[in-house]
């Protein structure tokens, strides 16, 4: 018998999920929000996306006092590592946020159901708790249940000595030598941040080059940084084995396309060769939602599964798996159920790696567009060329602009440099309302600023940039 009846249930409260409760409750809808977790703001918030970012800054921070602060005339003793300390930034960040989605819950009069959700039928959620199972009414669901780790066979994760991208986040010590499987944003900010921290670093990718998606050029620049830092790579190379013991793990390899096989020493592997949708445990066969042929739920352009009023949203459904995109896709859905026109223009959905230098990009690369057979324009801008950049000290990569040849309308971008992911945005905005080369180049652009390399290499595009 059902204990109670809402507009709205969304399960899991990530980024998409707890966004797509939020607007939803904005327009009026009564609304609840399942979630296992003690706390809400999913994978992202809790062991994920920020986290991470706050060991990335602060392992900035610790290299900078090492390495860098003397260029600028600043001294400094002995610099140590407090890692307890450290470890304990990283979790007052997540405790603020995730207290943060909890206060906005109550500010919205959204109902956080605390249990495990599972579709006991169309328009029926049942939650089962610790103690019990409770059964709700409402007219639509969300899934919003997000991702987790691929594993890797042969290689087991202990969170300890072989670990996800979860267990990278916890290590009590800093390895003396940490492999990254997986030449992917995660595998390569987890061992940036690491690596600063006194890590040796070897990154061993499959494929033969780093984030396949990203721009070739980009690619290569980015490869060839990330060495002057003191990372290495082992790229076409597989691995086949794991065995872990008191004194660390030996990981068997061997060539992408066949060959001897070898052994690497090391004290930890970080296992990040992608993400999968979680859907275990969610009743959708029974509920007859259907599911693509990579195992992620299908919808149409509207985020509706094959059956009427259940949706989803985020990681688990085609696309990028970013949080942004989920935030956007939930809005979109909750738009759609208040009869507004809810909407994902999913050509401008940015992707950043927050190493140091960061890289972002937005739109389709150089080999993508020449794969399409679409003519198009270059401009390029080296941050070598940058006032404030060389004032920073951070001069390595360039902005690369893409312009259709005919129209001069922006395509893409891709930004290999000090704050890529800030600067990424106004191409973005630029790409959201139809913008042009043109229309970037002639825009203000304060000086001096980073972001005047973005105006340069839309001049660029035309031919006439003025620092070069």
């Amino acid at each position: 018998m059902a204990e109670q009846a809402y507009d709205l249930i969304v399960i899991g409260a990530g980024p998409g999920g707890y966004v797509c409760a939020i607007r939803a409750a904005q327009l009026g809808l009564k609304v609840a929000c399942v979630e296992k977790r003690a706390t809400l703001g999913g994978t992202c918030l809790n062991v994920g996306c920020i986290p991470s970012k706050a060991l990335l800054q602060a392992s900035e921070k610790f290299e900078e006092a090492e390495h860098a602060l003397a260029g600028f005339g600043v001294k400094v003793g002995k610099v140590q590592l407090d890692l307890k300390a450290m470890l304990g930034h990283k979790d007052k960040t997540v405790e603020a946020n995730v207290k943060g989605i909890e206060f906005l819950f109550k500010k919205h009069k959204i109902d956080w159901l605390k249990g495990t959700g599972r579709i006991a039928a169309p328009g029926k959620v049942e939650v089962a708790g610790d103690k019990d199972s409770k059964t709700y009414e409402t007219k639509n669901i969300v899934i919003a249940t997000g991702s987790t780790h691929v594993d890797l066979p042969n290689v087991a994760v202990d969170e300890k000595q072989i670990v996800s991208s979860t267990g990278a986040l916890e290590f009590a010590k800093v390895p003396k030598h940490l492999v990254v499987v997986g030449g992917g944003y995660i595998g390569l900010e987890m061992g940036s941040v690491w690596q600063r921290l006194g890590a040796k670093v070897t990154v061993v990718e499959f494929l033969d080059r780093l984030v396949p998606t990203m721009d070739g050029e980009v690619g290569k620049q980015f490869q060839r940084i990330l060495g002057r830092q003191g990372m290495s790579f082992k790229l076409s190379t597989k691995v086949t084995g794991a065995k872990t013991s008191k004194s660390g793990v030996k990981l068997t390899v061997e060539p992408a396309k066949g060959g001897d096989s070898e052994t690497i020493d090391c004290d930890a592997v970080l296992v990040a060769i992608g993400r999968k949708p979680y859907l275990e445990g969610l009743g959708l066969e029974e509920a007859g939602v259907a599911l693509d042929e990579r195992g992620r739920v299908a919808v149409d352009r509207h985020l509706m599964t094959n059956v009427e009023g259940i949706y989803a949203i985020g990681d688990a459904i085609p696309g990028a798996m970013l949080a942004h995109k989920a935030e956007e896709e939930g809005v979109a859905v909750a738009e759609h159920l208040a009869g507004e026109g809810g909407h994902v223009n999913y050509a401008t959905v940015p992707g950043i790696v927050y190493t140091w230098p960061e890289v972002a990009s937005v739109g389709p690369t150089e080999e993508e567009l020449k794969q399409a057979g679409v003519e198009y324009k270059v401009g390029k801008f080296p941050f070598t060329a940058n006032g404030r950049a060389r004032a920073m000290q951070a001069t390595d990569g360039f902005v690369k602009i893409l312009a259709d040849k005919a129209t001069d309308r922006i395509l893409g971008a891709h930004i290999l440099g000090p704050d890529a992911g800030n600067l990424i945005h106004e191409v973005v905005v630029a790409m959201e309302f139809g913008g042009s080369a043109e229309d970037l180049a002639r825009s203000f652009h304060g000086h001096p600023t980073l972001n005047e390399a973005v105006k340069e290499a839309a001049l660029a595009v035309d031919g006439r940039p003025i620092h070069i």
